[in-house]
C-alpha cells in the first residue's frame, strides 16, 4: 500500500538527511591538520514477507521466488578513513607528522575519556610557560608522557624514531623525551570527541603503545603536518549523488500522498 511507500521513502529521507551531515562536516574541514574523513554506511530494514519461497502447489511445483517488500534503509553508522593525509611541509621544528599509523597521546580531563588520555594525528605542538610540549589548541592539551623543553635550548631536533635532543649553549646536546605513539586493533572504534582528539572505548581495544618507527608504527617526521584526507571531489561527488536520491524520495512520498488521495475519493465514491 501507499503507506508502506510513504514509510520507506520517509526512512530514505531521514538516512539522506544524515549522509548530508556527515558529507557537510568532511567538507568543514578541508584544512583541519591530521582530520579522518568519514562516510555514512547504509542498511535495508526489514522485508514484510507476502509469499514464501519455495512453497509447493496443489501440483507439487516449487514457488521459485518469494515476494518480498522492504521498510526502507537506515545509516548503520559512520566509518572513519585512516588513510595518511597529504604531508605539508612547514619548517617549523615543533610541527610532527606520523608518517604511517599511530596517534600522538595527550592529557584530557578524567570525565572525557577512559584513563584521562586524548589521542590524536594533529601534531602542531608548541611549548607552554612551564616549557612542556602541548597541542598548539585553545585548551594546549599536554603531550603524554610530558616532554619539557629546557629554557635554555638553542635548537630542538625530533628524531624519525621520536627522540626529542636539544641543543644547549656549549655545544651540549641532551635526550630531553622520547615520544611515544598508541595503535589501536580496531581504530574505527574510537570515539570522537572533537579537538581532533579520540578516545578509546571497547570497540577500539586498549591502545597499544610504544616508540616510533616500532612494531609497525609510523615514523616521526619533523617540518612536517598531516593534512585533512578528505577529498573533494569525491565529497562533491557524494554531494550530488545524495541530492539526487534525497529528491528521489520526496517525489515518491508525493506519489504515495496522491494515491492515497485517490484512494479516499474512490470510498467517498
Amino acid at each position: 500500500m501507499s503507506v508502506t511507500a510513504l514509510h520507506s521513502a520517509a526512512t530514505g529521507l531521514t538516512a539522506l538527511s544524515t549522509e548530508l551531515d556527515v558529507i557537510a562536516n568532511n567538507l568543514a574541514n578541508l584544512n583541519t591538520t591530521g582530520f579522518k574523513g568519514s562516510r555514512a554506511n547504509f542498511q535495508d530494514l526489514l522485508y514484510i514477507e507476502k509469499k514464501q519461497a519455495g512453497v509447493e502447489n496443489l501440483n507439487g511445483d516449487q514457488r521459485p521466488m518469494g515476494l518480498y517488500v522492504g521498510l526502507g534503509t537506515q545509516v548503520s553508522g559512520t566509518q572513519k578513513n585512516f588513510e595518511n593525509g597529504p604531508a605539508e611541509a612547514t619548517g617549523r621544528s615543533l610541527d610532527v607528522m606520523i608518517e604511517d599509523a599511530g596517534f600522538l597521546q595527550v592529557r584530557i580531563e578524567p570525565d572525557r575519556g577512559p584513563d584521562g588520555i586524548g589521542y590524536t594525528r594533529a601534531g602542531n605542538l608548541t611549548i607552554n610557560g612551564l616549557g612542556q610540549l602541548v597541542l598548539a589548541t585553545d585548551q594546549g592539551r599536554v603531550i603524554e608522557p610530558p616532554i619539557t623543553i629546557p629554557e635554555e635550548a638553542e635548537k630542538i631536533s625530533i628524531t624519525p624514531d621520536g627522540q626529542v635532543l636539544v641543543s644547549l649553549p656549549g655545544g651540549q646536546v641532551d635526550n630531553v623525551g622520547q615520544f611515544e605513539l598508541a595503535t589501536f586493533i580496531n581504530p574505527a572504534g574510537l570515539k570522537e570527541i572533537g579537538e581532533n582528539l579520540f578516545v578509546r572505548t571497547d570497540a577500539s581495544g586498549d591502545a597499544i603503545t610504544g616508540a616510533p618507527a616500532s612494531d609497525n608504527r609510523g615514523a616521526i617526521r619533523q617540518g612536517f603536518l598531516e593534512g585533512s584526507n578528505v577529498e573533494p571531489v569525491r565529497e562533491l561527488v557524494h554531494l550530488i549523488k545524495s541530492q539526487r536520491a534525497f529528491e528521489l524520495n520526496g517525489q515518491v512520498v508525493r506519489a504515495a500522498d496522491e494515491a492515497l488521495q485517490q484512494i479516499n475519493q474512490l470510498r467517498r465514491g
